[in-house]
């Protein structure tokens, strides 16, 4: 397996998972995994509901860090465990987000967009009497509009996230029906020297490609882009590294000789020859 490290993994810290830490560790050596990176869910002010109700997705951090350190140095030589953060981005959480991530010494921290102009892709309404094209649409302009308020992060977390719930998923959808604002976008990381994060977790959506698609991938490397993460987003031991050979596959058809880790918020990069 050409990618040994992976860089998006989620346990019972996290609201939506039920699955121990040391669990997702033991997974980890268990695969030949050197380097894991935890990115607990921290998304302050998501809107509550039956099933996500207030605070649903506000980690505990320090209840966190303490386990993380607990088992890190418990399995120091079988696998490096890293500390990291999935923050969720809303404009009127900028002062609040780097607060927070200045409060704590992160080895990487993805953005993640999983909120769009207070709404949640994932209920039905947000795509109710419009097609995805429109949702889409909307979606990215919300990406946008966060970087250009927040960039105290390291890689943008599966871009695209918006397929996987639009109507039809990714079976219509084209870079070139949004080319006018991902140029913009992938130029805003390019230039503010952040990464994109490729994310496998796109498969057990039925997604035709990974998050983000192949397009937006290669047209990253084409305008500049050179650092690249990959991720699982597992919230179970099964899921870990699930699709990593083809995310190899796909890195190489789209220009990347390398994928990058991260420690203390410092990449470092990785052939995937």
């Amino acid at each position: 397996m050409p990618i040994t490290s992976d860089y998006h993994l989620h346990s019972s810290f996290s609201g939506d998972s039920n699955t121990p830490m040391e669990d997702m560790i033991l997974r980890g050596i268990e695969l030949g995994l050197k380097k894991i990176c935890f990115t607990e869910h921290m998304d302050f002010d998501y809107p509550a509901t039956a099933k996500t109700p207030e605070n649903y997705f506000v980690v505990n951090t320090d209840s966190y860090l303490y386990d993380l350190i607990r088992l890190r140095d418990k399995y120091a030589g079988q696998i490096v465990v890293n500390f990291g953060i999935e923050l969720g981005l809303q404009p009127h959480l900028t002062k609040e987000n780097a607060k927070y991530v200045k409060t704590y010494d992160f080895d990487f921290v993805i953005a993640s967009l999983h909120i769009c102009n207070r709404k949640d892709p994932y209920l039905p309404a947000f795509f109710e009497s419009r097609p995805d094209k429109e949702g889409y649409r909307e979606y990215f302009a919300a990406a946008l509009d966060n970087i250009r308020k927040f960039t105290n992060f390291d890689v943008f977390g599966h871009l695209d996230y918006v397929v996987r719930v639009g109507m039809n998923k990714d079976n219509d959808y084209f870079y070139d029906d949004y080319r006018d604002i991902l140029d913009e976008l992938l130029t805003a990381l390019v230039n503010a020297d952040k990464g994109l994060e490729v994310n496998t977790g796109a498969i057990s959506y039925g997604l035709r490609e990974l998050n983000p698609s192949n397009a937006i991938i290669k047209r990253f490397r084409e305008l500049g882009g050179e650092i690249i993460t990959i991720g699982s987003d597992a919230h179970t031991g099964p899921d870990m590294t699930r699709g990593f050979d083809r995310a190899a596959t796909v890195l190489k058809d789209c220009g990347f000789k390398y994928y990058a880790v991260f420690d203390k918020r410092v990449a470092s990069f990785i052939s995937i020859y």
